[in-house]
Order: structure tokens, then C-alpha cells, then sequence
């Protein structure tokens, strides 16, 4: 019987420091109530507390049904105390990080990098991010009758420049439904506002979408808050210095033979994505690219050159941002540009007013409006503001193959969902079981 008693007090105090601890972390005192359910549980036994259980079931044993259910609603608090604060599961759907990261990659994103995103929509249903399953994204999966401000525990760091970033997309606040995974405000620009916003055979209804609620990406972080960027034949600038090299970075690549076909067993041996070969008519070929393999196709006696493709600096590209004349930017040529930084103050002007507009605008909240060349902010005529978040730039390794910040701009510092963390399965979406299975790739530390 002594023993008994000491045991309890023992899980008594391992599960109340557990808990005073996670308290501490979530800095939510009143949560210290807790303490008192989980001294009722292991000591005095009071309340009966797992109302689907029988207190006291014959012979000490409960029916099956009700194991199962015990195990069920274990299984959903855990599992949802761990994507919440600690690691998410997170698969790479387009190949806008290769060579970096695979299509197939099934990776863990860890939350306390740079610390977990208490959820702005907290009343939402366990595992499911935006919409109910077969409902063809027409069935929210969340309820927004509750909507809790930003905020973000402590985690081991900030985000650096370089990290690879899991983040919500920035303009996933409005969704066409008939086109889920089209950015809604590429639509406005080709077909115009009035028309998507009228036309519900052809778009749907439209929905809002709260910040954590919104598709989830993944990149490499290229510039965070106070730093300066610019993309120089495309390559990238970060203070007027050159962007630090990695292996897994491609361009594309136009490819010229002597007229030799390309065989397809060489291109798999060079690891070209089957989706990735483009062809032209007399031998020529484009390809994104790694350095390692341009060296091997330079090695091939059929190829005469292989020419890195890049956009002339004078080509204005209408789609990339900030989507204003003022600035004739394309991919692979942009800037200078200034990352808004916490607690920064910048002069406003018309001129920079198309890079910074949505951020003060969306990110922070406030009206904005010109009237007679003049800036007002929430009502109040404005020569200057001052960021109240740090922002960053998102870049794909896929340069020529990946939509990012080049095209929709800064990725705010509430968008930050975490940091991945290692590569547990790799599935190749061109080959079949048991090939398919990258095995190289399985249990991966992904290298910042």
C-alpha cells in the first residue's frame, strides 16, 4: 500500500512539472488550473474524469468499444498537442525546391525553431487544414466564429537567411473556389476584378481565408527584415553580396547537340525529372539544372554547349512584383528592394508606395488611400511609416521553376509556420513500387 501511494505521488509530480512547464511556455497563467485536474487524477480521485469509461467494470476490464474510443481520444490529443507546438507532417507537392527538395519528399516541420503560431482559428476539425475531405474544397473545415490575434511562442531561433521556411501563402486570403490553387489575384489581373467577382458559373464563389488557414509553401529563405536585395542575371544580391551557393539550386538550362538525339537512360542517369524535359526542334533541349549537372552534360561528346537561360534585364515582366510599371522588373532581374524590418521607419513616397501598399495595407491593418498626390494613412496624411512586423523573401531552388516572392512579393512574419527539420519517406512520383522509394533520402537531416 506504500508503495501505491508513493507511485502516485511520483506521476503526480512527473505530469504536473510537464505541465507547469508547458504553463510557462504558453505564458497563460489562468491554464494553471490544470494543476488541480491532474492532482483530482492521480491523487484524490474525486471527478470521473473519463466519462466514456465504467468506473469500476466488471472484473476490471472494459468492453472493446470502449478501449477503442480510450485509444481514439488518446491518439487525437497527442497527436494534436504535438502538430500544434512541435512538429508538423508536410509532404513537397510541386518541384519548385529541387534538386533541394523532392517531389515525394514527406518531411517533419519543426514548430519550435522559431517557436509555435498559437492558431488564429482555434475552432477548426483535428487534422484537416482548409477544407472537409470530398468536399472539393467546398466545405470549410474550420468556423470563424473566434478569431484570436498573432502570436507566436519562443523557439529556439529567428529565421535566418538561407533557412527552408514552411509559411502560409501570403495572398491565399481569397480563393476562387472553381480554381483552388490558382492565386486568386493573378485571376484579377487577367480577366479583371468585376468578372471573377460576378461570374460564378466560371469562378465559383469566392471565400476569405484567415491567415492560418491559407495553402501552406514551402522555400528557402533568401532576405529577412533590414536586409537589401537584388537579382543580377539571376543571381541573387543580399547587401551587395553575392547569395551563398548550394548544390541543389537549378536554372534552366538551354541544352545544344550536333544534332544527336538526348537518350532518355543518360537523362535518367542525370537525374532529370521525366516532367523537366522540355525539347526543341534541332537539338536543342531545355532543362533546369544543378552545377553538378551541367558538368556532366558539358562531358557528353554529342553536346556542343549548354547556356544558362536567362531573362534580359530590359524584358518587363507584368507578372512579377510588384506589378507596376514604375518598376520593370522580371525573374530573373529585380531590384533594389528594402525588406521591411520590426520597428523600421521608411519615407513614403509615391514612388515606393506599389512595394510597400499591401503590406501596410493587408499585413497591418490600416486604410490607405492617395487623394491629390497625397498618402494617407487611416485618414491621416503620411510621409513616412513604421513597420510593425518583420518580413521575408521566399525563393524556390528551382529558380526558373517556382513561384515565390518574386511574383507575390513579402512573406510577413504571422505567415511563419516553421522550419523543415528532417526527411522521414521519398517517394518518385516517375517510378513504381519498390523503385519509387528513395531510400538515400529516408530519415534525411535537411541541411539549412
Amino acid at each position: 500500500m506504500k508503495n501505491i501511494t508513493i507511485n502516485k505521488w511520483i506521476k503526480f509530480a512527473f505530469w504536473g512539472l510537464l505541465y507547469l512547464l508547458w504553463v510557462i511556455w504558453l505564458g497563460n497563467y489562468w491554464f494553471l488550473i490544470g494543476l488541480a485536474v491532474i492532482f483530482d487524477i492521480y491523487i484524490t480521485k474525486k471527478v470521473h474524469w473519463a466519462f466514456w469509461k465504467k468506473k469500476n467494470p466488471p472484473n476490471g476490464k472494459q468492453t472493446k468499444m470502449v478501449e477503442w474510443v480510450d485509444a481514439i481520444i488518446f491518439a487525437v490529443i497527442a497527436a494534436s498537442f504535438i502538430r500544434l507546438f512541435f512538429f508538423e507532417a508536410y509532404v513537397i507537392p510541386t518541384s519548385s525546391m529541387e534538386k533541394s527538395m523532392m517531389v515525394g519528399d514527406y518531411l517533419f516541420v519543426s514548430k519550435v525553431a522559431y517557436g509555435p503560431k498559437l492558431p488564429n482559428t482555434p475552432l477548426s476539425f483535428p487534422f484537416v487544414h482548409q477544407s472537409m475531405p470530398l468536399t472539393n474544397h467546398k466545405v470549410k473545415s474550420y468556423l470563424e466564429w473566434i478569431q484570436k490575434p498573432y502570436r507566436r511562442l519562443e523557439g529556439f531561433t529567428e529565421v535566418q537567411n538561407n533557412d527552408i521556411v514552411v509559411f502560409n501563402f501570403p495572398e491565399g486570403d481569397t480563393v476562387a473556389i472553381n480554381y483552388p490553387s490558382q492565386n486568386y489575384y493573378d485571376l484579377v489581373r487577367m480577366y479583371g476584378r468585376k468578372r471573377v467577382l460576378t461570374d460564378k458559373r466560371t469562378f465559383g464563389p469566392i471565400y476569405s481565408r484567415p491567415v492560418d488557414k491559407k495553402e501552406n509553401y514551402i522555400k528557402r529563405c533568401i532576405a529577412v527584415g533590414g536586409d537589401s536585395l537584388e537579382i543580377i542575371d539571376g543571381q541573387a544580391y543580399i547587401n551587395g553580396k553575392k547569395q551563398e551557393e548550394f548544390p541543389g539550386v537549378q536554372y534552366n538550362y538551354i541544352i545544344t547537340t550536333d544534332g544527336s538525339i538526348l537518350n532518355q537512360r543518360v537523362l535518367d542517369k542525370f537525374d532529370v525529372a521525366k516532367a523537366d524535359r522540355e525539347i526543341f526542334s534541332g537539338g536543342r533541349y531545355m532543362f533546369p539544372l544543378t552545377e553538378k549537372q551541367v558538368e556532366q552534360f558539358k562531358s557528353l561528346k554529342s553536346v556542343v554547349s549548354v547556356k544558362k537561360f536567362v531573362m534580359p534585364k530590359d524584358n518587363y515582366d507584368k507578372n512579377i512584383f510588384p506589378h507596376n510599371e514604375k518598376y520593370q522588373w522580371n525573374v530573373d532581374n529585380l531590384g533594389p528592394l528594402y525588406m521591411p524590418e520590426k520597428g523600421a521607419t521608411i519615407e513614403l513616397t509615391l514612388d515606393n508606395l506599389p512595394l510597400y501598399e499591401r503590406v501596410i495595407n493587408v499585413y497591418e491593418k490600416n486604410d490607405i488611400e492617395v487623394k491629390d498626390s497625397t498618402i494617407y494613412i487611416n485618414n491621416e496624411p503620411a510621409t513616412e511609416y513604421t513597420f510593425k512586423m518583420n518580413y521575408y523573401w521566399m525563393m524556390g531552388d528551382n529558380r526558373h521553376k517556382s513561384a515565390d516572392s518574386r511574383y507575390w512579393g513579402f512573406v510577413p512574419e504571422d505567415h511563419i509556420v516553421g522550419r523543415a527539420s528532417i526527411i522521414w519517406m521519398s517517394m518518385d512520383k516517375d517510378e513504381s513500387f519498390p523503385k519509387n522509394i528513395r531510400f538515400k533520402r529516408l530519415f534525411k537531416i535537411v541541411h539549412q
